[in-house]
């Protein structure tokens, strides 16, 4: 599903006006305008007239593996890849805290990989070893959360912080009918994308239009689908008048889907936010779930590995305003800081939903 499908998809329901805003950014807060690699490496100039590299050795390394969110990711930076003759490999911890990327980054750097991708468990403890991989002549490329700006080359987006943060409150708005309890249910403490995302959350409640929303509290399920799923039982059970759950991860919203689904608060209570349509189909079938969003995760991988094999070519190098063709997703920009947005999500409910298959 390319960039411009999704756009032309965007937005329908009650949670368009939310996402109406060009949404660009899975991850960080806003930075300000500081050269878009960080420091090192962004002394040479790019030549966008460069021809694409072949054979360019590029690891990814996700939040975690076998998460069903980063395994569509990554499989579009495999594909990508094949396009652009480049070696994939995927490396990664099985479970999601702040330091476990760390040993992965450092035999990455030994196997004198060309790029890294990552999409970052916290933006900072993976930095002195993504300074390191910079030193060594190594680009990398954050998605999807970023890590902080001075230890990356570029980070990939799925769309703005501000955007989504926005969204997550209108659907909060619209499903309570306006006014009630709502509560959050996010990954991990330390995720920067979800923690952006919930900073714009809140700071939407507070303002007049919201007044009668009330978010109770903003519980982790470290993207675990087990502790998620008790997590969404234990905000039921401590917040008997709760109206709806937000959970801008997709493991969340599966999670407390498949709680609030089999239990007496069926049709009681709302569950929505940024989930897969593969992995919401029953849920918005059974009634469960009246509507989420979502971008394609494979391309955001794919947007990854065009991007850090034009950076490998000399094409780019991370400053504001280079440009680069990413195959069937076509030009991208880059933004402040670095910044590559993939573009708009999309709406899903149940008119739409069988239209999608990821």
């Amino acid at each position: 599903m390319s960039r411009r499908f999704l756009t032309g998809r965007l937005l329908t329901g009650a949670v368009s006006a939310g996402l109406v805003l060009v949404l660009a950014a899975c991850s960080g807060t806003t930075k300000n305008d500081n050269a878009g690699s960080g420091g090192q490496q962004s002394t040479a100039a790019a030549n966008p007239n460069a021809a694409a590299a072949t054979g360019v050795k590029m690891a990814f390394l996700p939040k975690q593996l076998n998460n069903p969110y980063s395994d569509i990711e990554v499989s579009g930076g495999k594909a990508a890849l094949a396009e652009l003759k480049g070696e994939y490999k995927l490396v990664g911890p099985n479970d999601a805290s702040a330091s476990s990327q760390v040993s992965y980054i450092n035999t990455l750097i030994q196997q004198q990989q060309d790029v890294i991708g990552i999409a970052a468990n916290d933006p900072n403890a993976v930095c002195p070893s993504l300074n390191q991989a910079r030193s060594a002549g190594i680009k990398v490329v954050a998605f999807d959360s970023d890590a902080a700006k001075d230890c990356r080359d570029v980070f990939i987006n799925q769309a703005t912080t501000q955007g989504i943060g926005e969204a997550l409150a209108k659907q909060a708005k619209d499903l309570s009918g306006g006014s009630g309890e709502v509560a959050v249910l996010s990954a991990t403490p330390n995720a920067t994308n979800q923690n952006a995302w919930i900073d714009v959350f809140k700071k939407e409640l507070a303002k007049p239009e919201y007044a009668g929303i009330k978010l109770d509290k903003i519980a982790y399920g470290n993207d675990d689908d087990q502790k998620s799923f008790q997590e969404a039982q234990g905000l039921l059970q401590s917040f008997p008048n709760l109206k709806v759950i937000v959970s801008p991860t997709t493991v969340g919203i599966a999670a407390a889907a498949r709680y609030v689904s089999s239990s007496s608060y069926k049709g009681k209570v709302a569950v929505t936010g940024l989930g897969t349509p593969n992995q919401m189909r029953a849920f918005v079938k059974d009634g469960t779930v009246k509507q989420f969003a979502l971008w394609n995760p494979a391309d955001i991988g794919y947007l990854a590995a065009y991007a850090g094999v034009a950076l490998k070519s000399g094409q780019i190098t991370g400053k504001t305003g280079e440009k680069f063709k990413a195959g069937k997703l076509g030009d991208y920009t880059i933004g402040e800081n670095g910044e590559i947005v993939l573009g708009p999500p999309t709406t899903f409910d149940a008119n739409n939903i069988d239209k999608f298959n990821f």
